[in-house]
């Protein structure tokens, strides 16, 4: 299985958030840490905010921050959100199905297992397990104490309300 684009940078996004604990972020700093387009985000961002694992806050000095605490977002959560499919075979598919084993085949069911032990796995990590493994995150992002300050001077871009 190959998690989107979209997934990839929603999990991003919301360790960039949970190491900036306290202040809001921006798109445009999100952005610059990641390289990615901000407008990328921003259609990223929908999902998170509808899900409540964001928040929006509009106005001069807005931004977006968690929308609930770290330890309560798994990587489960995000992937339920931000994927499409979890389609591993035709068989996953709705609609017909041309096998003629749908009903009683063992692959159907090796992938249903294998697709549940994922989905296991993703439910025991946090975002918060994610950004204390890197004990250094807020300085590979940028994040100091002194862009804080730079960061509360500019006006923002906040998303649109969801």
């Amino acid at each position: 299985m190959r998690l989107t684009k979209q997934t990839n940078y929603a999990v991003r996004m919301l360790m960039y958030c949970a190491a900036n604990d306290g202040h809001l972020s921006r798109i445009p700093e999100i952005a610059r840490a990641y390289s990615v387009s901000e407008l990328f985000l921003f259609k990223i961002l929908q999902p998170l905010t509808k899900a409540g694992l964001v928040e929006t806050v509009r106005g001069r000095n807005g931004g977006v921050r968690l929308g609930k605490p770290a330890t309560d977002i798994s990587l489960f959560d995000v992937v339920r959100v931000t994927e499409d499919s979890f389609a591993m075979a035709e068989c996953f598919e709705d609609g017909v199905v041309e096998c003629p084993l749908v009903d009683s085949c063992g692959l159907n069911s090796a992938l249903r297992k294998a697709l549940n032990a994922f989905f296991d796995v993703l439910t025991q990590y946090s975002i918060d397990d994610l950004v204390k493994a890197r004990p250094q995150i807020n300085f590979l992002l940028g994040l100091t104490d002194q862009d804080h300050r730079a960061i509360a001077k500019k006006p923002s871009l906040t998303a649109p309300a969801a």
